[in-house]
């Protein structure tokens, strides 16, 4: 009898040192991720993490500037300009080469060895639907092409940060988000529910890819010249919200970044600034001096919520 108790309790103290073996290895799949920490990003190994990054612009989102166009300023002003000069066969084509060449893996080892840490690639959502772009309607073009950057990232030791910065119905309404001139996917529930959709895809698709550090929801949006910007205002922290939500359905590891209105500027906007516990917020600056006192806004409002703030 008392040999069969012996037995029973090695097996039992077997079982209990199997089980929290897994728990283990679940807890350290799960810290795989870079986290929130207070105002700071951690690594896996419970350091502060600084982004030292860099964004991939015009390669998914081309942008009328970035070829120093003058007339033409957005992907579809472009497409038709160039459609009208040489035909629609030869533009598609061109663009689906421009798609494979203009980031290759030799720019991401290039990006690592120059001292980065992360990229920003900002895309436009129609890589993710059946809407004509850069030569496509495939749903699944989105993923092809940041399923390659990702794993060249992984590679080289990289982060990643998905920036969608064209959104339907367009979010800052010029030239930025490709849109009819307007930030109309805050008064479009088909846009919005879209939105939503397609970055429920994108986080089911990355849930478990620990070389993405974040999804930056939406870029810059509401641009300051609308007269009706305060009522446009109204709208973005429960568009953020909603979004946020779809997300954390299929993907409770990654950051979710919400940039303010007006360029990523305006964070008066917020109410619930705490609204997820993986969350940072993201802000822009153009032409200013290289000085605290030109960001200290945005340092106040990171001190007043307590979360980090990125500038993308």
């Amino acid at each position: 009898m008392m040999r069969t108790r012996k037995i029973l309790l090695i097996v039992l103290l077997s079982g209990t040192v199997i089980f929290s073996l897994f728990s283990q290895n679940g807890r350290h799949e799960k810290s795989g991720f870079i986290s929130v920490e207070g105002q700071n990003l951690v690594t896996p190994e419970g350091e502060v993490f600084l982004m030292k990054g860099i964004n991939l612009g015009n390669w998914l989102n081309p942008e009328g500037y970035m070829f120093l166009f003058q007339d033409v300023n957005s992907y579809r002003l472009i497409d038709q300009a160039l459609k009208e000069m040489v035909g629609p066969d030869f533009v598609n084509q061109f663009w689906r080469k421009f798609q494979e060449n203009y980031i290759t893996q030799d720019d991401i080892r290039y990006i690592r060895q120059t001292g980065m840490n992360s990229i920003r690639v900002p895309f436009h959502y129609k890589l993710f639907t059946y809407e004509d772009f850069m030569g496509n309607n495939n749903p699944n073009r989105g993923f092809e092409l940041l399923d390659n950057v990702i794993r060249w990232c992984k590679e080289e030791g990289v982060y990643v940060v998905l920036d969608m910065h064209a959104a339907p119905g367009g979010q800052t309404g010029d030239n930025i988000d490709d849109s009819y001139g307007y930030p109309w996917l805050f008064e479009s529930p088909k846009s919005q529910e879209l939105f939503c959709s397609i970055w429920k895809r994108i986080a089911k698709h990355y849930a478990d890819e620990p070389t993405v550090l974040g999804y930056d929801l939406l870029n810059e949006p509401i641009a300051h010249f609308f007269d009706n910007k305060d009522e446009l205002n109204n709208y973005l922290e429960p568009l953020y919200m909603k979004v946020t939500e779809a997300i954390r359905e299929v993907d409770k590891n990654h950051i979710v970044i919400w940039g303010g209105a007006q360029w990523n500027t305006n964070f008066s906007v917020f109410q619930n600034p705490k609204f997820d516990d993986k969350m940072m917020y993201e802000c822009h600056t153009y032409w200013t001096d290289t000085t605290q006192a030109a960001i200290q806004h945005f340092l106040d409002f990171r001190e007043k919520t307590n979360l980090p703030m990125y500038m993308g």
